[in-house]
């Protein structure tokens, strides 16, 4: 199976690798994982409250190269865009985007799933606290 060049790229250079304090208000956690091939995926925004804009998003990946691309990529789109248009952001714009083959189409699966649970944990807390809304 070969990848493409945009694959290697980010799986070589992977973009917002690291972590967020998970309790903080303006941030969204989103964690999933993929059965059939071992990948887990540990997606996080940080919003700004005043905006809504995503100021931050990082990632960790235990998993293959084509989902430490994806988890990259999506890193790199979520910056910028506000939580509705964050949502917006399909799993076909992946694979389109890094050429993905179709064994690893799941792998863009998963950040979608990781950029919806994210941004659904940032909701509850904004519900939760109300200085957010």
């Amino acid at each position: 199976m070969a990848y493409s060049e945009k694959v290697v790229d980010h799986y070589t250079n992977p973009r917002n690798v690291g972590s967020m304090d998970k309790n903080d208000p303006h941030v969204g956690t989103g964690m999933v994982g993929a059965p059939e091939c071992g990948d887990v995926m540990k997606l996080q925004i940080k919003v700004d409250p005043i905006s809504g804009i995503i100021e931050d998003a990082k990632f960790k990946t235990f998993g293959c190269g084509s989902a430490i691309a994806s988890s990259s990529l999506a890193t790199e789109w979520l910056k910028g865009k506000t939580v509705d248009q964050a949502m917006e952001i399909k799993n076909t714009e992946i694979v389109n985007e890094l050429a993905l083959p179709p064994v690893k189409v799941h792998c863009s699966v998963l950040a979608e799933d990781a950029i919806k649970a994210a941004i659904t944990d940032y909701k509850k807390k904004a519900v939760s606290t109300p200085a957010l809304v």
